[in-house]
């Protein structure tokens, strides 16, 4: 076999092969055992019928093209590695020649990695922002512990803001009582905004045994989306107490004795969560720099089956479990389609420059991830995707995504490379010391997060055999 490349442009290339024939020996033999077992020939038992008697009945354009279909992947594979490619998605094939006892030729379109220089990024200085915890926050820390110890005791007084009412409800549309749209002895928050449109201005200022009608667009159930004229009757109006800040409180809520105990910890949880934050902007921010700094061609079609990947994953899964259309969704954003459009384009290009910067980085560092490192990555993957470590694990390697959990996380080494070699100060200006074992190990979840979604690393791998057959009326064209 005999091959060449094409460079195309520097994110596609064009392969073209030529295959002596006697290569095709063992598909031939292949093609014509297939057929002999699909076709039935009087004086023949099946699956004995001659060649040279399929060839007069069936035509032998058809064990060619059975034939080319099953040679072609190995074909088209031994080329790209002879031409040490690192090919993205599915060729565009052409078989350009098929002469029968002679020579296979076809040519092969495949877009391909882009060669990057990685930049200098030692120079990269990025400001976040500084870990300042205010007596105020604390106090909201506290008063939010304070409200999950609130208790509620019956009042016999108008309903109000905050109060616990028990209410009776009943909608109908178009004058018909819904299946689904009568409930009896809920308990509703006022001013929480966890039941319909309206009704916190229905309730309010109702005694128990008040009632009144709203109207109110439903969210869900059989009549989702319709306006239903809503009756909601009062049976019960509870006010909420808040236990006070106190010792006493401090030992009924946590392991401490005292309030001063419970401050010092919520300060500490707080600077905690900030300084978790402030490493996480920090590896956003310097990412975003090395972006700049980098040169990084985009092929078409990588790009344009992204951006579908991303429209299709947002409009199926994540606002179909919202109930909603994309239309309602632009509406809530207030977004037109054009800027929709445009973001998610920008989102795709990030997502697809980020993975092959920091993949050629990993490269360049020869950066290695241990059995230890990805079972930590695991193990976060399955919380944040709610299922069970082994549950998880079980998924990942029936899916064949083992690689792509290695990827993720040699990205995120790549990138905590980049970060530590960067200088990071606070708005305050003191340099941040970024270089604390765990905020490393997260830097993979910040490059996991502005690739996310991206399939380059999928598509990068072998194409699949099924992209490569030929069509039936090429390879008769093409025969002889």
């Amino acid at each position: 076999m005999k091959s060449a490349v094409e460079t195309l442009n520097p994110t596609r290339v064009r392969l073209t092969v030529e295959v002596p024939f006697e290569e095709l020996k063992d598909s031939l033999d292949a093609a014509y055992k297939k057929i002999n077992q699909q076709v039935t020939v009087k004086g023949f038992r099946k699956g004995k019928v001659p060649a040279r008697v399929i060839d007069q009945r069936f035509g032998r354009g058809a064990v060619l093209e059975e034939a080319v279909n099953d040679a072609l992947p190995k074909f088209y594979t031994d080329a790209v590695n002879e031409g040490e490619l690192n090919v993205l998605g599915q060729p565009e094939v052409d078989i350009t020649e098929l002469k029968d006892g002679e020579l296979l030729a076809f040519t092969a379109e495949v877009d391909v990695r882009p060669a990057i220089e990685i930049p200098d990024y030692s120079g990269i200085e990025v400001t976040v922002d500084a870990i300042d915890v205010t007596d105020e926050e604390i106090q909201k820390s506290l008063e939010q512990l304070r409200d999950r110890f609130a208790s509620t005791n019956p009042v016999e007084r108008a309903a109000a803001e905050g109060d616990v009412v028990t209410i009776d409800l009943e909608a109908k549309v178009d004058g018909e009582v819904l299946p689904d749209g009568v409930a009896d002895g809920v308990q509703y928050t006022i001013g929480s905004g966890e039941l319909l449109d309206g009704i916190d201005e229905a309730v309010t200022g109702l005694e128990a045994g008040g009632e009144a009608t709203f109207t109110s667009e439903l969210k869900g159930g059989t009549a989702e989306g319709k306006n239903a004229e809503v009756s909601v009757k009062v049976t019960q109006v509870a006010a909420r107490e808040l236990p006070e800040l106190d010792d006493e409180f401090a030992q009924l809520a946590s392991e401490f004795d005292t309030l001063e105990e419970l401050k010092a910890d919520s300060r500490r949880r707080l600077e905690d969560s900030k300084r978790y934050d402030q490493a996480t902007q920090a590896q956003e921010r310097v990412l975003d720099e090395l972006l700049k700094l980098a040169e990084v061609p985009i092929p078409e079609k990588l790009l344009a089956d992204e951006i579908n990947t991303r429209k299709h994953n947002l409009e199926h899964h994540q606002l179909g479990q919202m109930g909603l259309d994309l239309a309602k969704y632009l509406e809530i954003q207030g977004k037109t389609q054009e800027e929709f459009d445009a973001e998610t384009e920008e989102q795709a290009v990030k997502g697809i420059k980020t993975q092959f910067i920091l993949d050629e980085l990993v490269n360049k560092e020869k950066l290695n991830v241990s059995q230890e490192e990805l079972t930590e990555h695991l193990m976060r993957r399955a919380q944040s995707s709610g299922m069970s470590p082994d549950q998880f694990a079980q998924a990942v390697v029936e899916g064949g995504q083992v690689p792509m959990l290695v990827g993720e996380v040699a990205r995120g080494k790549a990138l905590a490379v980049v970060v530590e070699a960067a200088k990071v100060v606070d708005t305050n200006g003191a340099e941040v010391d970024l270089s604390d074992e765990e905020e490393e190990t997260e830097a993979g979840e910040t490059a996991e997060a502005s690739a996310e979604e991206t399939a380059a690393e999928d598509k990068g791998e072998a194409a699949d055999a099924g992209a490569t057959e030929a069509k039936a009326d090429k390879a008769e064209k093409n025969e002889g």
